[in-house]
């Protein structure tokens, strides 16, 4: 049959002859000196064995030649497979148009060779037919359609040859682990271990025991050691459900932070496709900031530069550039670099590639199968774990001193013990699993599962509150952030962006809209607030249809031209979602040229606009540019970007846009206008955007006439003609004002991080409460001239940074985890990744964001709001406060159920028996991990301070809880228990019986109750807060409890040793359990200062007993090889502090990549090897300018000065700094920092002066 079915390779591998040679040749003349240096030796294409290749393949290539190619990475490689052409007739696909979206599967096939053929003929490739198999090969035909079948499904037809071929974009799912490797997981625990060995042996000997027995009563002695058996078994398979509930929720979450959407060009129109559906032949679309998801070679580009530090380890970036006519390679003054390989980051630049490889097929596709990583601990797991480790050291040392002591009791009582051996090993076995099971008791190992299983349904939950969480230690970290530096657009606005006003040339039209805010009025300073009250009030000028109705014909197409071209947005073809995709910017403006000036489709515009090249926007310039062909001789370059810096670059303007395109120089007096509109505009909560352009002639455009790329757009970028100004209107979202107000009042410090003008992020901050009295604004290249020491002065009463760099934003986050702030902060743009990684929480704009933003982010925000954030804030604290709930649970029943255990033994008359400790055990760990773990977030949690860093996960007002509980429990157990007997007079064993029943009884009802009382860990009496009927966790694990009690004490009598209990006996159990609520709410009466001078009274007398204790221990480890010995902490940098001394201290830094994997663990020196990304050259000479050293800094900039200035001058473009108008006059604004413990944004000293939040409304 294999005869009978082309293959897709070549009879010889192409360019050679057939015997050996393999000079590749380009329309019969010899290979350019780049190709003839640039050796690829075809023949690797052949070596793949026939058996390995696809069955039936449709296309001229295989996977593994096409993975060949991007191996290879040359020219060489290249043209052996015909170049761009060659590849997209082999792959059946056109680099224009791309996939048809309505293929399926494909008649025929096509051969290497005649690919290579249609691309040098310049034709359609011929379709070979594909020869119908005989009867012999029927079963080879139906292997080919279940194939079919099993690789693109029943229904899904669509692309199933290409499917088939080069598969899908998926990495093969990762097999989770089944349940009952789970449950063995959980049976490896060293204790639960050495328990079933001794609870075997046991139930051997009961065996034996019971077998050898005369007397028919005596015949259970077996029945212990079952009872234990299946109690572990129950342990083992409770804990292997929670980890397998777990395990699929966190799966789930993976499989979310997997999915995006990527453009793509099918039938030749460009649209969103989710990421796993690119397939190979697909034409796809790249720009700044995107992380390329599949290996290709580029068809167009437009300035783009690759980060291709995670192939090659180079930390330089790489233009590429397409090959274009191959006879002009001798020219080219450098080879091009033509291939794009996933994994690596687009740092700038737009272009299309035709996709070659995917999913496990692509070259980061084999990484990441190799290097699948677990989720890591976060930083509670971590100390929880380590107060684990401590208190399991602390059981084990107990428990081997309960048993020695019981041990030697056994010793004593040998003598008198039942002669039969097996009798007496029974006894020994009964003290050996009751001491382990003391040591299970008492041992809270539960509590890493605790924190995971709030982690796991946090994570999850916050998913539909479109926070999309992708570094678990994320979510317990925002918890207790002390300040969130947001950005505007999109985040506190609703990224709906609108052409409300402007002027073309010295012509006003359109309308500003309403007046601001008062607040936003007060705070813009009396020298703006006249000209934006005049611009409110409305000048009448000409509405925006009647004022472009008005324009010469040649203004129009420029204009158009300028909105058309000078984009990187695409109009969607969706009929479900029409419109433009791109920037908010370019939609605004997109949307205008479609309304008013008759712009065609976007494709079209492109198409006819004679495009030369593109240089992209760079947030660190603040502009882009397009250069297009005038005519033969002559290109215009259009620019576009941020108002003051086009403005600077302009030194024409247009007379009169309604005359024709006359131009007049820029005199002071127009200048001074312009610079007029631009604070009205800010003023009024507007983005002005400035649109210019200049005319060369097609020489002077390029330095290199052959190479398209070789256009100096930066040096070109000057001497240009004022088209005219846009002011842009983006509303607050509505909710914005109340979300700011709630993170104020829950503590958290609100500042507003902008690459805004100063006077528009001025005024949005004040409208939304962000810029209140007590705060300073200030812009970016003011900032980042301040040293260290100013930072210090300025940066805890800063509430807006206009006009920042990517730098700026760094620079402000690591200063304040320096000052000891716990920092959340938004980025959407590529340079934004530095400061997201420094972050405590990087929140990255899931709708605006870049890939890279998004990767070096902790937590994603689907919907870039505001409100999100706040949501994140309240899971934080919710989890935070599901571990300290179970804590105080647990440690009430580790004090109680272990001294109770301890002293009953050794006092002779045991309390609980062995099964009845594993049930208590149940109920601590699994139970109330279960109950205490799912509870949803309250409102309440937000009108509390963040907890410091150095805070303690067990606080005083927890350990008086836990203290007087036990105290409460070991009491009213101790007394039932030995004065039972006097208060209840049983009158026979049955009774007798029934009254130790009723003792364990009233433990476990205790144990139900206090599940409600530890669901508070703070003072306030109502513990049903957070909506107990809201959780079916928690209903469903007390339910559970009621449920196992009752069978417990009316059925199995002969397996828990207990007698089933009257009405009056449960109505005692009841009511003292039940005490243990009004209990709680008499011990949160007490003041948290009188246990606090109790804990250091005792710390104080046992200060001898425990220096004696470390003494004696040193002594007794001083002969111990030193690896062996106690080791002291030592005190050092943490994680911020090792991070902050990277960025800000370690130039060399800058030269090199940065990694982003340290983010969570540490900087590059902690030896973790990760994934790397690196940054322009300009952002590096940018971010080195902003973090140089104090000294190197202006000695002369007086920050005091300037803000006592800033206090008395009203603020003007020429000094971008102000104090807040409402400042009281007697506030000292600038404080010398506190310490670490306790950061500015906590400082009273600063809080007193600050009006944020309820304070603002003088509540």
């Amino acid at each position: 049959m294999s005869d009978e079915i082309k293959a897709s390779a070549p009879s010889h591998p192409p360019g050679t002859d057939g015997h050996g040679s393999d000079s590749i040749s380009i329309d019969g003349k010899p290979p350019p000196k780049i190709l003839a240096e640039d050796h690829f030796d075809v023949k690797v294409l052949d070596q793949q064995p026939a058996a390995e290749r696809p069955k039936n393949n449709k296309f001229a290539f295989t996977p593994a030649q096409l993975h060949e190619l991007i191996l290879a990475r040359s020219l060489s490689a290249l043209r052996a497979f015909g170049g761009i052409e060659g590849l997209a007739a082999g792959l059946r696909t056109d680099p224009k148009a791309g996939l048809g979206v309505d293929e399926s599967g494909l008649d025929g096939t096509i051969t290497f060779d005649e690919a290579l053929a249609a691309a040098r003929e310049k034709r359609e490739p011929e379709i070979t037919p594909v020869l119908v198999p005989d009867s012999d090969s029927a079963s080879f035909h139906l292997d080919l359609d279940l194939n079919n079948l099993d690789i693109v499904g029943h229904h899904d037809q669509s692309f199933a040859d290409r499917k088939r071929i080069f598969g899908l974009n998926r990495l093969p799912k990762r097999k989770p682990k089944s349940f009952l490797a789970l449950a063995w997981l959980a049976f490896n625990d060293k204790l639960i271990f050495l328990l079933t060995v001794s609870a075997s042996v046991s139930l051997a000997l009961g065996i034996y025991e019971s077998v050898e027995a005369t007397d028919d009563a005596n015949r259970i002695q077996w029945v212990d050691g079952l009872t234990v058996v299946v109690a572990i078994i129950v342990i083992v398979f409770a804990s292997a459900a929670t980890d397998w509930h777990k395990d699929r929720k966190f799966a789930k979450l993976n499989e979310r932070k997997e999915q995006r959407d990527v453009k793509v060009t099918r039938s030749g129109k460009t649209r969103n496709v989710p990421v796993h559906e690119v397939l190979v032949g697909d034409v796809m679309h790249v720009e700044t900031g995107d992380v390329v998801a599949v290996d290709g070679v580029l068809i167009s580009a437009a300035g783009v530069q690759v980060d291709e530090s995670s192939v090659s380890g180079e930390s330089e970036l790489v233009h590429k550039s397409i090959v274009g006519d191959w006879n002009t390679l001798a020219t080219r003054a450098h080879a091009p670099d033509p291939f794009i390989v996933s994994g690596t980051t687009v740092c700038g630049g737009i272009g299309t590639y035709l996709v070659l490889s995917v999913g496990e097929h692509s070259s980061f596709g084999r990484t990441l199968m190799s290097i699948r990583e677990d989720v890591e601990e976060t930083p509670l797991q971590q100390k929880l774990g380590l107060l684990a480790k401590q208190l399991i050291t602390f059981g084990a040392i107990a428990g081997f001193i309960f048993f020695f002591v019981m041990f030697v009791r056994y010793l004593t009582r040998l003598r008198d013990m039942d002669p039969n051996p097996a009798a007496r090993a029974e006894a020994f076995f009964e003290v050996l699993i009751l001491a382990i099971t003391v040591v299970i008791v008492t041992v809270p190992e539960g509590l890493s599962l605790a924190v995971t299983l709030a982690l796991a349904f946090a994570t999850k939950r916050m998913l539909r509150d479109n926070n999309l969480v992708r570094l678990i230690r994320s979510c317990e970290i925002m918890g207790n952030a002390t300040c969130i530096c947001s950005d505007k657009t999109g985040t506190l606005t609703q990224n709906e962006m609108t052409v409300v006003v402007g002027r073309l040339g010295t012509v006003p039209f359109g309308d500003c809209g309403p007046t601001i805010s008062s607040a936003a009025s007060a705070s813009a300073g009396s020298d703006t607030e006249n000209t934006a009250n005049d611009v409110a009030s409305g000048q009448q000028e000409a509405s925006i249809p009647d004022f472009v109705a008005s324009l010469d014909e040649d203004v129009k197409d420029l204009l158009k031209n300028s909105i058309a071209l000078n984009s990187t947005a695409f109009e969607s073809d969706d009929p479900a979602n029409p419109g433009f995709v791109g920037t908010s910017t370019e939609t605004a403006l997109l949307k205008f040229g479609r309304e008013y000036l008759s712009m065609a489709h976007l494709n079209e515009e492109r198409e006819n606009g004679n495009i030369e090249n593109l240089s992209p926007f760079d947030a660190s310039r603040k502009w882009m540019a397009v250069m297009r062909r005038v005519s033969p001789t002559e290109c215009r370059m259009l620019a576009k970007g941020a108002a003051e810096v086009i403005v600077s670059k302009c030194t024409d303007i247009l007379a009169d846009p309604k005359s024709g395109m006359a131009t007049q120089p820029i005199t002071e007096s127009i200048r001074e206008e312009i610079n007029a509109s631009i604070k009205e505009y800010a003023t009024n909560m507007l983005r002005p955007v400035v649109i210019a352009y200049r005319d060369f002639a097609r020489t002077e455009a390029f330095e290199d006439p052959n190479d398209p790329e070789s256009i100096p757009f930066d040096k070109h970028f000057d001497k240009l003609t004022f088209i005219g100004i846009f002011g842009i209107r983006d509303p607050l979202r509505p909710e914005v004002i109340q979300s700011v107000r709630t993170c104020q009042d829950a503590g958290v410090f609100v500042r507003m991080v902008t690459g805004d003008n100063f006077l528009t992020a001025k005024a949005i901050a004040a409208e939304c409460g962000i810029y209140t009295p007590g705060g300073l604004a200030m812009d970016g290249p003011i900032f980042r001239r301040l040293t260290s020491n100013q930072l210090d002065l300025v940066i805890p009463r800063l509430q807006v940074l206009a006009r920042s760099s990517p730098e700026d934003k760094l620079l402000l986050v690591s200063h304040l985890k320096r000052m000891g702030e716990t920092v959340a902060v938004t980025g959407d743009g590529t340079n934004d990744a530095l400061a997201l990684k420094a972050a405590d929480v990087g929140f990255a704009m899931g709708i605006q964001g870049t890939e890279v933003a998004k990767e070096a982010a902790s937590i994603i925000l689907l919907d870039d709001n505001f409100e999100s954030i706040v949501k994140s804030l309240l899971w934080g604290r919710t989890v935070n406060d599901a571990t300290k709930k179970f804590l105080q649970f647990q440690f009430t029943i580790n004090i109680s159920a272990g001294t109770l255990t301890v002293v009953s033994e050794l006092a002779g008359n045991v309390i609980f028996n062995i099964v009845q400790l594993l049930w208590i055990n149940l109920i601590m760990d699994i139970f109330a991990s279960l109950g205490l773990a799912t509870d949803y977030p309250s409102r309440d949690f937000l009108k509390r301070k963040p907890e410091p860093r150095t805070a303690p996960i067990v606080t005083i007002t927890m350990w008086k809880m836990v203290l007087l509980v036990a105290i409460y429990q070991l009491a009213v157990i101790f007394t039932f228990h030995y004065a039972g007997e006097a208060l209840f007079h049983p009158q026979n064993d049955f009774e007798r019986k029934q009254l130790q029943t009723m003792v364990f009884n009233i433990y476990v009802w205790m144990q139900f109750f206090n599940q409600h009382n530890c669901r508070r860990v703070d003072n306030k009496i109502n513990i049903w807060y957070q909506g107990v009927l809201r959780n079916p966790w928690f209903l469903g694990v007390q339910c559970v409890t009621l449920a196992g009690q009752m069978v417990i004490i009316w059925l199995a009598g002969a397996v828990f040793d207990t007698e089933p209990l009257n009405a009056a006996q449960w109505g005692w159990s009841m009511l003292f359990g039940a005490l243990v609520i009004p209990l709680g709410a008499l011990i949160r009466q007490i003041p948290d200062r009188f246990v606090l001078m109790f804990f250091r009274a005792v710390a104080r007398a046992f200060r001898p007993v425990k220096r004696g204790f470390l003494a004696v221990v040193r002594l007794l480890t001083k002969p111990l090889p030193e690896k062996w010995r106690p080791k002291k902490h030592k005190q050092g940098d943490d994680e911020m502090g090792a991070t902050e001394a990277w960025v800000l201290q370690t130039g060399a830094a800058l030269l090199r990549p940065v990694n982003y994997q340290w983010g969570h663990s540490g900087p590059p020196q902690s030896g973790q090897v990760g994934r790397t990304q690196s940054i322009t050259q300009a952002q590096r000479e940018a971010l080195a300018k902003a973090l140089q050293s104090e000294e190197n800094k202006q000695a002369e900039f007086d920050v005091v000065a300037l803000v006592d200035q800033a206090r008395n001058t009203p603020s003007s473009l020429g000094l971008n700094i102000e104090v807040h108008p409402g400042t009281a006059k007697d506030d000292p604004l600038l404080h010398t920092p506190g310490n670490k413990d306790n950061p500015p944004s906590q400082d009273p000293r600063v809080l007193d002066w600050v009006k944020v939040g309820s304070r603002a409304e003088g509540k």
